[in-house]
């Protein structure tokens, strides 16, 4: 009977351990290891993400933002990941007209959203989308997130997914990646 109420109790904290936040239940994704990370920070020290270390980044300022872009150079596109996490000074409300504002941008770039919704990310209030398009030979899947960081500074986080093979698994390997933001600044 002892070994029984041990085995329940430790299934229920392995299981307590590994609750999924809101975006990865969004895309169903499963659990991630990624092995060899380093951490890359911006170029203000406003904010940090643990990247692979075979991956190329590139940083960028100005006066209004500081970014982060990275992508998996090794691989080919149709396999690979690009991130682009841009900390803006600017006020983000997402209300009616932000939405469509975002839909009308995707459509310009004729992307057609497939997911949008409000969640939390970096337990701070977000803004998601997955919009699909075709970029010359390739289709590509777009996500962004866009954080409120506080009253004057958001967040804002693109992965771009080329190809049709494994997209899931990529978009999930991206929102890990992506959750392992820290902002400096609060």
């Amino acid at each position: 009977m002892k070994y029984i109420i041990l085995a329940i109790v430790t299934m229920l904290l392995l299981f307590s351990c590994q609750q999924k936040t809101d975006l990865q239940k969004e895309c169903n994704c499963k659990e991630i290891f990624i092995k060899s990370l380093e951490d890359v920070t911006d170029a203000k020290n406003i904010f940090s993400i643990q990247l692979p270390k075979n991956w190329k980044t590139n940083l960028y300022t100005d006066n209004t933002q500081t970014s982060i872009y990275a992508a998996d150079t090794v691989k080919q596109l149709t396999e690979s990941i690009l991130l682009d996490v841009n900390f803006i000074k600017n006020k983000i409300t997402f209300n009616d007209m932000f939405k469509l504002k975002i839909e009308q941008e995707s459509l310009s770039k004729k992307l057609i959203q497939k997911k949008a919704k409000e969640i939390t990310f970096l337990n701070k209030p977000s803004y998601y989308t997955i919009a699909i398009g075709k970029k010359g030979s390739f289709k590509y899947q777009v996500l962004q997130i866009f954080t409120k960081v506080n009253n004057q500074n958001s967040l804002l986080t693109t992965a771009q997914i080329y190809g049709d093979s494994f997209v899931e698994n990529r978009i999930c390997k991206a929102i890990t990646l992506l959750e392992k933001i820290k902002i400096q600044q609060k």
